[in-house]
């Protein structure tokens, strides 16, 4: 017995975009060949979108807390440094290069970007006041 039939691993590593459920995405075996979990996958990547975009424009400092600067700053380190984190993770996730994914990263961020940054759903704010606690990012 050869050492490499017992230590057979199916590896989905593509190098140009394709269409398919058999791919890894993140993590090792994840989702496989399962159309299950490749459908969970997907519905992670549009909700990991989804969640930068919200994170991206969201207010969760109030006016009390503004008045304490050293808090404040803190607070928007740390939505600074999730929001670059599940980017990042997010950009991994669409590196598979499964456009499944590709498409599912897209529609997470249009949509978050209807809800949480057109306005759709808000007034404008008053002369002065940002619209979200953290800037735009620039891509």
């Amino acid at each position: 017995m050869d050492g490499m039939s017992s230590m057979e691993h199916k590896s989905y590593t593509h190098m140009t975009f394709f269409w398919g459920r058999n791919s890894e995405i993140l993590f090792a075996g994840w989702p496989g060949a399962r159309t299950g979990m490749y459908v969970l996958a997907l519905a992670f990547v549009f909700a990991l979108a989804l969640l930068v975009e919200w994170i991206s424009h969201c207010r969760l400092i109030g006016d009390r807390l503004k008045s304490n600067r050293i808090a404040t700053a803190v607070l928007r380190t740390l939505m600074h440094a999730a929001r670059v984190g599940l980017a990042y993770l997010l950009m991994l996730a669409v590196m598979s290069f499964n456009v499944g994914v590709l498409i599912a990263a897209i529609l997470g961020h249009a949509v978050g970007f209807f809800f949480f940054g057109s306005r759709a759903f808000q007034g404008t704010p008053p002369p002065g006041k940002a619209s979200a606690d953290l800037p735009t990012t620039n891509c």
